[in-house]
Order: structure tokens, then sequence, then C-alpha cells
């Protein structure tokens, strides 16, 4: 009796090999875009940490420091709007992506060049054009690439711990470093560097779609996905009341957060009387904050829910400025301000996550485009400037009271949010069906 034997074509993926790969590839995605995005962060937060050196050359006021921010965030929230809803349109990432890495590092080492206010102020502006590019496109890759265990938790490292990482505790220390050593213009010029590398790696390693298709990831609710039709346009996607209070919270939070960055240094120097390295000691537990509730933050989401988590860690992070104000000593600051910076992980979610179980893939990085820049243009570009303005006529303890009143201002719009983390979703499912059986049984009984 003879036996009959099959082979599998070396060319025809199994489905254990095709999970493998996009498996694999998810991770490696999640590692060049966790880099990618943190030196995003670390060219954009070098110039606070910088800024008491600047100060010197371009005796800089609260106001002018706080425009510098803003007009950052105005360029960045611009392009971010254009980027995401040019992406969706074309259905093409990895260019845009590729070219805006190239030039935000171009622009932050241009920077170390100007010779004045104004100039500083226009690299600054190039800057933000390529950098809000950025982040609507990573998130969209990195979701569809992600398997529904890993969202948040992919989401978080990408957006808060690598951000927190590249520009919380490596930027202060290394540009302060370099900057006591040879100067500012050195630690802006240096830049250029790591973004040129990262580029070349997206180029050679990053897919337009993830092996296996791309993760569909909306809600149940979601606006129903049109493959072949037009995309769902910005009035559709404006529709669900997540997407709205997830940019009014992106309003709040960039408050709550650009006033930080801009002014804690100025106000640890000039105000609380730290030495230099102090400050940046004391800048550096923020990023260690930064790190630890960026992924804890989401990853708690996963179990809780989007909204309890969004609740509670925004409620914390009212108290970090607070402490910049009330505590005096800079080891207690700094283990506080640990324990405090609990915000930076609420980003993932009412930038990414939320959306991105909320609207389908064609309009994906559409929303999440919109909220990050409608959050830009009100936390990002006004909310420093308005806070530069009144510290000048209050002194720079007002700006940390600014940025407190943001993060309650998140707590209040959370309550509204409506639930979208896929295991709370089906527990909730799981008990409703229950109790409808427990009823029907009861109903039985009595009959």
């Amino acid at each position: 009796m003879s036996r009959i034997r099959t082979r599998v074509r070396p060319d025809v993926e199994t489905p254990v090999a095709s999970d493998c790969a996009a498996h694999r590839y998810e991770n490696r995605l999640l590692l060049i875009l966790f880099l990618a995005f943190g030196f995003v962060f670390f060219d954009r937060q070098a110039l606070p940490f910088l800024a008491p050196y600047i100060s010197k050359d371009f005796h800089l006021s609260n106001t002018e420091l706080g425009t510098l921010s803003g007009v950052l965030a105005l360029t960045w929230a611009l392009s971010g709007l254009v980027a995401g809803r040019l992406s969706d349109k074309l259905g093409k990432r990895k260019p845009i992506l590729i070219a805006a890495v190239v030039l935000f590092s171009c622009f932050s080492a241009a920077g170390g060049l100007m010779t004045g206010f104004l100039g500083l102020l226009v690299a600054r502006a190039l800057m933000g054009v390529a950098e809000g590019a950025v982040l609507p496109l990573a998130q969209s890759m990195m979701v569809e690439a992600s398997r529904e265990s890993r969202r948040g938790l992919n989401m978080g490292l990408l957006q808060g711990s690598s951000a927190g990482l590249m520009g919380g505790i490596l930027a202060p220390l290394v540009v302060v470093w370099i900057a006591e050593l040879h100067g500012w213009r050195t630690a802006l010029l240096l830049t250029i560097l790591p973004g040129l590398l990262i580029a070349a790696w997206i180029a050679k390693s990053v897919r337009e779609a993830p092996p296996g298709g791309r993760v569909q990831v909306a809600a149940a609710d979601a606006l129903p996905e049109t493959t072949a039709g037009p995309k769902p346009s910005v009035r559709e996607v404006l529709g669900h009341r997540n997407i709205i209070l997830c940019m009014a919270a992106a309003c709040c939070y960039l408050t709550w957060f650009i006033v930080i960055v801009t002014f804690t240094p100025t106000y640890l120097l000039t105000v609380k009387g730290f030495s230099p390295s102090t400050m940046s000691a004391v800048m550096t537990c923020l990023g260690v904050g930064w790190v630890l509730w960026g992924f804890l933050t989401p990853a708690v989401s996963d179990r809780i829910g989007r909204k309890p988590t969004m609740i509670a860690f925004s409620a914390t992070a009212a108290l970090c400025p607070l402490a910049m104000v009330y505590v005096s000593d800079p080891v207690v600051l700094g283990l506080v301000v640990v324990l405090t910076y609990t915000g930076l992980g609420c980003f993932t979610l009412f930038m990414a996550t939320i959306p991105a179980e909320t609207v389908p893939h064609g309009a994906l990085a559409t929303a999440l485009g919109l909220v990050m820049g409608i959050g830009e243009l009100a936390g990002g570009f006004l909310a420093p400037v308005i806070a530069g303005r009144a510290s000048d006529v209050w002194g720079l303890q007002t700006a940390m009271f600014i940025s407190a009143g943001g993060a309650v201002a998140v707590v209040l719009l959370s309550f509204g949010l409506r639930e979208t983390a896929p295991r709370v979703l089906r527990r909730r499912a799981e008990r409703a069906t229950a109790a409808v059986g427990s009823g029907m049984v009861a109903a039985g009984a009595a009959e």
C-alpha cells in the first residue's frame, strides 16, 4: 500500500508562519517607530532645556520663550492635520514619514546656526512642519500592525515611553552636558545625526502594510468602512462624540504638558534657585515618570477601560505642576514628580487608541491628525504664549497653576467618553447576555 505524501509549496506561507512573521514585524516596527518619535521629542525638548543658555545670548523674555514653543506647536498642528488627511487619500504613509524624519532633523540642527530670536523662530516653525506629520503616520501604522492584546501597550510605548526616554531623560542629560562643555549651538547641531539614521532604517525595514494585511481596529459603532467608495469625510469623523471629546482633551492636556516642559527649567533655576545640574536631575525625573507611566497607563486601560483610566490618571497628573511650586527639597520633588507625572500615558489614549477604536481604517490618520492638530493649536500654540505673558505679569508660578488647570479640565471631559476597550466591551456584552439568559429562565420558571 503506497503512502500518500503531501508537500507544502515553499512559496506559500502556512498560517503559523504568517502569524510568526506578523509578530516579528510588529516588534520590529515598534522599535523603529519608538526611536523615530523618541527623537522627535528629543529635538523638541532640546530648546526648553537650552533656554537658560540661549537667553544669555538672545536675552529672551518669558513671552518670547513661550512663543518659540508655541510656534512649533502651531506648525506641528497644521502639518498633522494635512499629513493625516493626505496619507488617507493617497493610501501611502512610508514615503511621507521618511521625508518628515529627515526634514525635522535638518531644521532642528539649523537652530544652532541662528543669530537671533527671529531666526530661531523660523527654524522652530519649519521643524514643527516636519515633526507634525510623524505622530499620526506612526500611530496609524502601529495600530494596523498590532494585535488586540498588545494595542494599548504598543501605542503607549510608541508615543509615551519613547518620548519620555528620549525627550524626558536623555534630552536634559545630553543637551545640558553638551551645552556646558561646548555651548548650546553645538548641542542643537548634533541633533541631526540620529534622525538621519532612523530615516534610513525606515526606508529599509518598514512596509506600507504589515504582513497578513492591516488589522481592523474600529469599534462596533464606528463609521461604516467604505473600501470601494470615497473615504469618510471629516464631517463624518467629527460626528463621533469620542472624537470631539478627545480633541477637547488634547487642548487641555497639551496645555498641562507644554507649559510644564517649557517653563519648569527656567522656574527651577530662577525661582527655586537650583543649580543647572540639580535642574537637569529634576527634569530627568520627569522623564522617568514619562517612561514609566507612558506604557503602564495604556496597559492598565486595556484591562479596566479607557474612560476610568483617563479620569484617575488625569486627576493625579494635576498634582505634578503644583509640586513644582510647593515642594522645596529637590530629592522629594523628584520623587513626587515620578509618581504624579501620569498624564503622558493618557496622551496615547486620547490621541491614538480611543480614536482608532472609534473610526474605521479609512479615516484613521484623519482622526489622529484632527485630535493632534486641534490640541496643538490650542494647548501647544496658544497656551505657552498665554502662560508666558501671565508669568511676565504675575510670576512664573502662574504657569504652573495654568498647567494644573489643564489636567483638571481633562478629568471633567473624560466623564463623557464612551468606552472603547475591546476587553471591557466583551465583558459587558457577556454580562448582558448572562443577565438576559437569567431573566428568561426566571420568566420560564414563573410560567
